[in-house]
């Protein structure tokens, strides 16, 4: 099959047309846009080539979602859905060097908010989809695609309401393919390796409160809310959580070793990490549980000591730990501090079968010296809703990318940007992949 059987140059026009539409989600009603727009134009640019699309505002006006659905050869087969998110995080102009919503084009990146979080999958799926329906394409197996709303904001007014209210617009469907993997990471002497997401932590939103005895600002106090919830903010931000090597962070960094030659100590795989650059911030955090602080509320005028106080942490667990990890927090911030809970499950799946062989395939044809390899996702995605419907989830957003870019943190960063070359790339491999999955 050549190289260009897909005609994938429209693919950076899509990624910068769908960069343009503001998507903002800030978790807020009134601070949510664009959702509506950005699944029209994705709508109308399928119902040009052809498909029949169903349009679905979960759960709230303006909350739009699109799914397609290609027929394939075998309609006994479970179909194989590709979705996207098309929202994004917010993002302060002035920190950046264009627009953030201006999809610029130069330099050889696409830029924006949404470029690699996740506009630049959504927008090659849709490029691969336009070509497969205008050249009649039958694919093995049912192809669905479906562009989806809130993912930012866990998926509340997208795929989680979607999978309790609509389950039938994925009817069939066994297997998906989504955010976040299918990436290059340069290691050892120029080698390429592809990482393809087969789990993901569970999410926990983890809110304290202290109280205390309220009074005047200028007078001694030995019952602060304030204080308190501070100490104990500072003493789980400080907590080192159990290392604990999972299925797929133990093959991941097993498959380092083997591409590097340097030698895997279970007991201490810093020597691993130390040969992935800046993504090793994202690995490491799939050795342990984490607890990060990221809000603090306290106080309502600056010479009144209140009488309450609360702090929010965004956790995210290793599978099995959660029943562990509220304990260690509970010993941690001690009995005087009241704790609130909120949980999303841990997804995981091996890493074989047809389609991790087809991924392979599609992989090598444009790359053959590359090697895939499994890892943890330590963030969460869509998956966690989708498999409450038993569909099974793979990571794979092909993208080959610059050994100096760091990736990661482009996702919720500023100047946010994808390589054209890597979006070419990326809508190549997916065509040859959802050709033969």
């Amino acid at each position: 099959m050549p190289a260009t059987v897909c005609g994938v140059d429209e693919v950076v026009t899509l990624a910068s047309e769908l960069i343009r539409i503001d998507t903002t989600n800030t978790g807020e009603p009134s601070g949510t846009r664009g959702e509506r727009a950005a699944a029209e134009y994705v709508a109308t640019r399928l119902e040009e080539a052809g498909y029949e699309t169903t349009y679905v505002e979960s759960g709230a006006p303006g909350r739009g979602n699109v799914i397609a659905r290609l027929p394939g050869a075998d309609p006994s087969r479970g179909a194989l859905m590709v979705h996207s998110h098309l929202d994004v995080v917010p993002a302060e102009a002035s920190e950046w060097s264009v627009h953030p919503f201006s999809g610029e084009v130069s330099g050889g990146y696409v830029w924006g908010r949404g470029a690699v979080d996740m506009k630049h999958l959504a927008a090659m799926s849709l490029a691969v989809a336009r070509r497969f329906r205008r050249d009649g394409v039958v694919p093995p197996r049912d192809l669905v695609f479906a562009y989806l709303a809130d993912e930012e904001a866990g998926g509340v007014h997208g795929a989680g309401w979607l999978v309790e209210h609509r389950p039938e617009l994925f009817d069939g469907v066994t297997e998906a393919i989504s955010e976040v993997g299918g990436f290059s990471l340069t290691v050892g002497d120029g080698v390429r390796a592809y990482l393809v997401e087969t789990a993901e932590k569970g999410v926990g939103w983890l809110r304290l409160h202290t109280r205390g005895t309220a009074g005047h600002g200028s007078l001694l106090h030995t019952d602060n809310a304030v204080a308190k919830l501070a100490a104990a903010v500072a003493r789980l931000d400080a907590h080192e959580f159990p290392l604990v090597l999972t299925p797929p962070v133990r093959d991941f960094l097993a498959g380092v070793s083997d591409l590097t030659g340097v030698a895997f100590d279970e007991a201490d795989p810093a020597a691993v990490l130390g040969r992935l650059g800046a993504v090793a911030r994202m690995i490491g955090a799939t050795l342990r549980d984490t607890a990060n602080v990221t809000m603090f509320s306290a106080g309502y005028k600056d010479n009144v000591v209140p009488s309450t106080a609360s702090a929010i942490f965004d956790c995210r667990l290793l599978p099995g730990r959660e029943e562990g990890f509220l304990r260690e927090v509970d010993a941690v911030v001690g009995p005087s501090v009241r704790r609130e809970w909120k949980s999303m499950p841990p997804v995981s799946t091996s890493f074989d079968g047809v389609l991790v062989d087809a991924m392979t395939a599609a992989i090598t044809a444009e790359d053959p010296d590359a090697r895939l390899l499994p890892y943890m996702l330590s963030a969460g995605t869509d998956a966690k809703a989708f498999q409450r419907l038993g569909i099974r989830h793979l990571g794979f957003a092909p993208l080959r990318l610059p050994p100096d870019l760091d990736y990661t943190a482009l996702f919720h960063g500023v100047d946010e940007r994808v390589p054209v070359d890597g979006l070419l790339f990326g809508a190549r491999v997916l065509d040859r992949f959802l050709r033969v999955c």
